[in-house]
């Protein structure tokens, strides 16, 4: 677990806040470090706690000690040998990622619940955020501090259609995790339609919802265009919802399609693999690509590249089948039969304008100052609550 702190000389601090994240390199880190960037430039005191490899000796990718249990402490031990467990049952075994990932998630959410709750001082924060629902437990745990689950999605029915539940499972499951989100102090989701799916499909009441939309950093101008138009995909290649197979056929129907990420696709598939690229490479293309499997949440939700996409005005080929997409304003809708035909109808330098434009605006409302003002407003609010204020000022005195 590594804590990250930033001392800003002359800046006023205003709360004490704890960020606990998975930085995984994708998707994982970026809501986590941009909630860290605004609140840091609001003036708050902000601690980053990195808890992916929490239970072994290394964080550094690719070293013998991210291989190695960390500690002789009996709950890293056990959680160091449940993420065994996982890898030689649930991620090869068919049947075992069917009948075994429920206890393997729901052990390793209970261990890391113990873990954090001696490890991390919440009462030393005025507001403790958790982004991962393998750490959300944390939150649980009793603390002075004001709590926020950033609830990446519905986590039992994500779980189920990526094929790692049974029906059983999943109803159970799901149970659980309606009666945990409840009882949350404040919940939002990475998306707004996963909220608005979580009431519908879960009955969830919504009464502790405190929605912090994904956001983006706009650049500073966007993409031009150019012919043929260049399509680009960026983002983790590792989870079954990527739909790799698909992004290899549409590779062999459009040949100028650049995939950048990781670990690297089967080449088997035909993808044009360009390796772990930073998201400046954009510039260089006309299009985002988005690829999943449809599920009923794939339907409803949306895809964390989408917004790097919009960051540079690229417009983004989306499976049309994903719903909502009025809230994406730049959005090409696409099916594997009619993709090249989508394409080539923006080949001309004035509708691939209009669409980009469209695109670039779409990013500017969804940039991460905005999307996060919410959590802005609670912390000030909170800093006249009396109730705060006095469990403050218990945590200062004490020695």
């Amino acid at each position: 677990m590594t804590p990250t702190t930033l001392d800003r000389p002359g800046v006023r601090q205003g709360k004490r806040v704890l960020i606990v994240a998975q930085l995984d390199g994708y998707a994982n880190s970026v809501k986590p470090l941009a909630i860290e960037r605004f609140l840091r430039e609001h003036g708050h005191d902000v601690h980053l706690a990195d808890t992916n490899c929490l239970a072994r000796a290394s964080s550094t990718a690719g070293s013998l000690g991210r291989m190695l249990p960390g500690s002789a402490r009996p709950a890293k031990l056990a959680l160091y040998a449940n993420d065994v467990v996982s890898k030689v049952l649930t991620r090869r075994w068919r049947l075992g990622r069917r009948h075994l990932s429920y206890y393997v998630l729901l052990t390793d959410h209970h261990l890391r619940r113990r873990i954090l709750r001696t490890d991390l001082a919440l009462d030393d924060f005025d507001l403790v955020i958790c982004e991962t629902p393998f750490d959300a437990g944390v939150l649980t745990t009793g603390t002075a501090a004001e709590t926020l689950y950033d609830c990446p999605n519905p986590w039992a029915d994500e779980v189920f259609y990526e094929g790692r539940l049974t029906a059983r499972q999943h109803r159970k499951f799901r149970r659980w995790e309606k009666d945990f989100l409840e009882g949350m102090e404040h919940l939002s989701f990475s998306w707004e339609t996963y909220g608005r799916y979580a009431q519908a499909h879960y009955g969830l009441s919504g009464d502790n919802f405190l929605q912090l939309n994904w956001g983006c950093t706009p650049a500073a101008e966007r993409v031009r265009f150019a012919s043929p138009p260049r399509v680009a995909y960026v983002g983790s290649l590792s989870g079954q919802f990527i739909n790799l197979p698909l992004l290899g056929r549409l590779s062999r129907l459009y040949p100028h399609i650049d995939v950048y990420g990781g670990p690297p696709p089967n080449p088997s598939l035909g993808i044009r693999y360009r390796g772990y690229a930073s998201p400046e490479v954009l510039s260089e293309y006309q299009f985002g690509l988005i690829t999943c499997t449809r599920d009923p949440i794939r339907e409803e939700g949306f895809s964390a590249k989408h917004l790097h996409y919009l960051a540079y005005g690229l417009p983004v080929l989306v499976p049309a089948w994903r719903r909502h997409l009025d809230l994406l304003r730049g959005s090409v809708p696409y099916t594997e039969e009619n993709f090249t035909t989508v394409v080539d109808s923006l080949n001309d330098e004035a509708g691939w304008n209009a669409v980009s434009h469209e695109a670039y605006e779409q990013g500017r409302r969804l940039d991460w100052n905005r999307t996060l003002e919410p959590l802005r407003r609670l912390l000030d609010e909170s800093l006249g609550r009396p109730e705060r204020e006095a469990a403050a000022a218990v945590r200062s005195e004490s020695p």
